[in-house]
């Protein structure tokens, strides 16, 4: 189990992440998820809008990369773990609130991310 510091938590504020998932027949799928938010010091979460391929994915393997980039300068994070879809109950409620605020479709589920590891990108490359 890793913890997510608060430097962490900042840096992940306001971005857009890229969520990479297995299919069923063990091919990866990335792509971009913009409600990307820290739960706590061991969750992220993600409001599931379109319940498609990672959704999918996930109802059969639970196992999730996240990487979070801050492109100029050349940094961030990748978060693995594994992912609970969330269908009902207070965390969905509020999901489906956002989403109804933000004028987005209600969410199909939220995944909660329980991060096992964290890996840090960029460090080294800058002089």
């Amino acid at each position: 189990m890793a913890k997510i510091t608060d430097e962490m938590k900042q840096f992940v504020k306001g971005k857009v992440a890229f969520v990479a998932t297995v299919s069923p027949g063990g091919l990866p799928d990335v792509g971009p998820k913009g409600s990307l938010f820290v739960l706590d010091d061991e969750h992220l979460i993600y409001y599931e809008l379109t319940g498609r391929h990672h959704y999918e994915n996930l109802k059969n393997n639970s196992k999730i990369a996240v990487s979070v980039v801050d492109v100029e300068k050349i940094a961030g994070y990748t978060f693995q773990g594994s992912a609970e879809l969330i269908t009902s109950g207070p965390l969905f409620d509020k999901a489906s609130q956002w989403s109804q605020k933000a004028g987005f479709v209600p969410p199909k589920a939220v995944v909660k991310i329980k991060v096992d590891s964290v890996h840090e990108m960029g460090k080294g490359l800058k002089k």
